[in-house]
């Protein structure tokens, strides 16, 4: 970790532990032949495997061009693969998860793969930013413009299928894209009309009056 970071192991985990009550609901696997619990595992072989696990079906999505997985899904995929389970619900282990995957793609001088996980509404989160600080020793202005950059080195080193040949382009989740288009419209709404104070007329977006000139 760079000298430069102030972020700690047990804030990055804080902060990817930050999970939408809906996700934190998402049903885990159904024990059955074959299936350990956590607790009989360990907590740290199960998150050991947990985090391979995860690292592969985000590795699946950084292959299809704009994949992206919910941590919900991650939740589920990584039980299911590992035949691991665990009653615990996501959000109090999703974010060691997480956070092993996001050093091993360090260690291997890769993009972060945890760019691909996101919120139900589609953005990254607070442990996003707090886990590129940590590996980075820099805080991204924007968590989920630089998750969207990320996701795009993701494509392009792993090769992604549908990668345009252009080398594509970094976006948004739609569901993010979707509600800053709105948002933006809203502020554009709510933005104070400029009138002139000689004639009263709105004044055009050339900032001169057409009546008074």
């Amino acid at each position: 970790m760079p000298e430069s970071s102030h972020v700690s192991d047990a804030d990055v985990l804080a902060a990817f532990n930050e999970i939408d009550e809906d996700q934190a609901s998402g049903d885990a696997p159904v024990a059955d032949d074959g299936w350990r619990d956590s607790t009989d595992v360990g907590a740290d072989a199960a998150g050991a495997a947990w985090a391979e696990a995860g690292r592969e079906v985000l590795l699946e999505a950084a292959r299809r061009y704009h994949q992206v997985v919910t941590y919900k899904e991650l939740a589920q995929q990584v039980q299911a693969r590992t035949q691991i389970s665990t009653t615990r619900l996501p959000h109090y282990w999703i974010g060691d998860v997480l956070k092993r995957i996001t050093d091993e793609c360090e260690s291997r001088d890769e993009p972060l793969l945890s760019a691909l996980a996101v919120k139900a509404d589609g953005t990254v989160g607070d442990g996003y930013a707090a886990a590129v600080t940590a590996a980075r020793g820099k805080a991204p202005a924007d968590g989920d413009d630089h998750a969207a950059a990320e996701r795009l080195a993701c494509h392009r080193h792993f090769d992604a299928e549908g990668l345009p040949a252009n080398g594509g382009v970094a976006a948004l989740t739609p569901a993010l894209a979707n509600r800053r288009a709105r948002e933006k419209k809203v502020r554009l709404e709510e933005r104070p009309v400029p009138i002139c104070p000689t004639c009263s007329m709105q004044i055009p977006a050339t900032g001169v009056c057409d009546n008074c000139g």
